[in-house]
């Protein structure tokens, strides 16, 4: 079969396709319409979250059969449209889950302990030890929205740090063995009660902007949001005018509902923390991206 890629992809995943006989297009950065025509005569599309497979790319793509996202989510690819098609759309939910833990948990001990401003002080001179006085996560509340596999490593990290640990996801089947010790909580209930509140959900229809206005006027005055998630779960504009207005401690943003978000407001606020979408960025998580990748591509071409 022949495979587009137009992301990067760990080299060991591609030549683990070739070396299962599939021949491997490698073309970086190809869009739109330059992206229908170079999907002609292959029946899958290797992507990470940077090519967007739209309903005009695969209403031109007429030999494709299957789409893989080394990723976990998949919003940059219209899944409703694909099914229309008889396209698989498959993804890598295991790969990042360990690295966007540990930035969430990162981004936490950064803010606490203001370790950007104190870096930025020492280098250029400046010793202010007794103006960076921090607080420690132990003994700290922790809300999770979404518990799934990211969530969960989340919550076992927290765990360490001895914070106080709730969680919230109605579309959970059964609460997950071994998980006992993490409180289940509605969203109104989880709200007004954690002092770090972190977003762990894909984005859809139904959770665009999930947190909004009302939501963000539930939240402790002392609450810090964190979204390692998707940028079009907050309604950012209702959060930078929460944390104007001090009903909101700080925010915390590896995701933006526009990326690049360009200058806007909400990254000047200095009680926002923001990087840029490195959640998965990574050695280890592009190496797994990319095994799994290869991995659920080839048992799907093999369908074929």
């Amino acid at each position: 079969m022949r495979v587009l890629v137009t992301d990067p992809i760990d080299a060991d995943a591609l030549a683990r396709l070739r070396a299962a006989g599939h021949e491997v297009v490698e073309r970086p950065g190809v869009k739109a319409e330059a992206l229908v025509e170079a999907l002609e005569g292959c029946q899958a599309l290797l992507v990470r979250g940077a090519t967007k497979v739209t309903a005009a790319v695969l209403a031109g793509a007429r030999t494709l059969k299957v789409v893989v996202r080394a990723g976990t989510g998949l919003d940059n690819i219209d899944v409703a449209e694909a099914g229309r098609r008889g396209i698989r759309v498959l993804n890598t939910p295991n790969a990042n889950s360990v690295s966007v833990a540990e930035l969430t948990l990162g981004l936490m001990l950064a803010f606490e302990r203001h370790l950007p401003a104190a870096a930025v002080d020492l280098r250029a001179g400046r010793w202010e030890k007794t103006r960076y006085a921090g607080r420690e996560l132990s003994g700290r509340s922790l809300g999770l929205l979404g518990f799934g596999r990211i969530g969960r490593e989340v919550a076992a990290r927290a765990r360490a740090f001895e914070m106080d640990v709730r969680a919230c996801d109605p579309l959970l089947p059964a609460w997950p063995a071994g998980f006992e010790w993490v409180r289940q909580a509605t969203l109104d209930e989880l709200l007004p009660a954690v002092e770090f509140l972190s977003l762990h959900v894909p984005l859809s229809g139904e959770t665009r902007n999930l947190i909004g206005a009302r939501e963000l006027a539930r939240m402790r005055r002392d609450a810090v949001l964190i979204n390692c998630g998707r940028g079009g779960l907050v309604d950012e504009a209702a959060l930078l005018a929460a944390l104007e207005s001090g009903a909101l401690r700080g925010a915390l943003l590896d995701t933006f509902a526009e990326e690049p978000p360009g200058r806007i407001p909400l990254l000047e606020h200095p009680q926002v923390l923001a990087v840029p979408h490195i959640g998965a960025s990574t050695l280890e998580a592009q190496r797994r991206a990319g095994e799994e990748a290869a991995a659920v591509l080839i048992e799907a071409l093999a369908g074929l």
